[in-house]
């Protein structure tokens, strides 16, 4: 898994002059650098596709009880391993049952037993579009409500993880001497392990208990354990960035000026230093979307994330693993809807960068 990029500088009012030789002053005259930045987003086409691809699959997946209702009519746990289907007068086998049949010239032709139904493209609607898996469970189904999981947890481990770096990141660079070398021993510790080594520590260890601690309870098996290891795995991935350009911002002129007011170290960090660092946490949050999203991929393969008969794409990867040669939609399914989200945030998180980096627009153009 390819671990976050540091941002470059931030789009401040500092570089207006490198914007007005590059496009002219009358263009930008009177324009905040936010409203720059939106512009030149608005320019990159590639970016604004790339997310509207994102928007489109999480629109599809969070439609996945109305795909259930009406098209498949199959749970995403239901299994139906003995079940048939009617097609053009014909009964089919969810699961083949094997043996032999006769064709018309006489030639005898066997079936082998345990073979989930393939996609059933030309029904005219109705469950199994996208084919079984070994237990009988429509893909389709499986396909939609486990990317709302991965997807559900993915953006909120980010979140979780976007708020905890930046409390982290302001406190430790504001403050400095033992407060910052706490927080920073703390990301140095996370930092030091692989992010799937302690996911996998952390979610096997959890999934089989639980958390029960004082008035948290968390059973086996919850969504919010997952969450929760992501969430933390991550940290040191936006804290320590953030953490460098607040030490680099919190001796300026504008920051002395506040404390001179009667500012207090609250009031300075949260409006005066979190705006200076808005464009790097928007950035690296769609980055670490894109991460966590992979990682809770990775860890439902390996069975430390979201744990059965809860569909994730990771946990219909490695349904799919043992039966590439008969089933390989079981496994390329899930794993192309995991190429197109993942692509899709990458190149808008790129496109973001470049709109609020002034200095992008030089690189691009030149």
């Amino acid at each position: 898994m390819a671990t976050p990029g540091t941002t470059q500088e931030e789009f401040t009012l500092d570089t207006a002059a490198e914007l007005a030789a590059e496009e002219g002053g009358s263009k930008i005259e009177g324009k905040s650098p936010w409203e720059l930045a939106g512009r030149r987003l608005r320019r990159n086409y590639t970016a604004l596709v790339s997310l509207g691809i994102f928007l489109l699959m999480c629109l599809v997946c969070a439609l996945a009880p109305l795909y259930t209702s009406h098209v498949s009519h199959l749970g995403p746990t239901f299994a139906n391993a003995g079940g048939v289907i009617h097609e053009n007068g014909q009964t089919i086998h969810v699961i083949s049952q094997g043996g032999s049949s006769f064709s018309k010239n006489g030639q005898v032709h066997l079936t082998a037993a345990g073979i989930p139904i393939g996609p059933q493209w030309g029904a005219s609607g109705g469950p199994y579009f996208f084919g079984a898996d070994q237990l009988g469970r429509d893909v389709g189904t499986r396909l939609l409500y486990g990317g709302r999981n991965s997807l559900l947890i993915g953006i909120t481990a980010s979140v979780i993880t976007t708020v905890f770096a930046i409390l982290l990141a302001l406190l430790a660079a504001y403050f400095g001497g033992a407060t910052d070398w706490i927080i920073s021993r703390f990301f140095d510790l996370i930092w030091a392990f692989p992010v799937i080594l302690l996911g996998i520590a952390l979610g096997t260890s959890l999934s089989i208990n639980g958390f029960h601690h004082g008035p948290i309870n968390i059973p086996a098996g919850s969504l919010l354990i997952p969450i929760a290891v992501i969430a933390f795995v991550f940290i040191p991935y936006i804290g320590r960035p953030l953490r460098g350009q607040v030490l680099a911002l919190r001796n300026r002129e504008f920051v002395e000026a506040s404390t001179a007011q009667g500012a207090g170290p609250l009031r300075i960090m949260f409006t005066e230093l979190l705006p200076n660092i808005a464009s790097s946490v928007l950035v690296l949050f769609t980055l670490i979307v894109a991460n966590a999203i992979l990682t809770e991929v990775a860890l439902s393969f390996l069975g430390a994330g979201v744990q059965p008969p809860k569909p994730s794409w990771g946990t219909m990867i490695a349904d799919g693993e043992n039966n590439l040669a008969t089933d390989p939609w079981l496994a390329i399914l899930p794993g192309i809807m995991i190429t197109i989200t993942v692509i899709s945030l990458n190149v808008f998180g790129d496109g973001l960068r470049d709109a609020l980096d002034p200095r992008a627009k030089v690189r691009m153009e030149h």
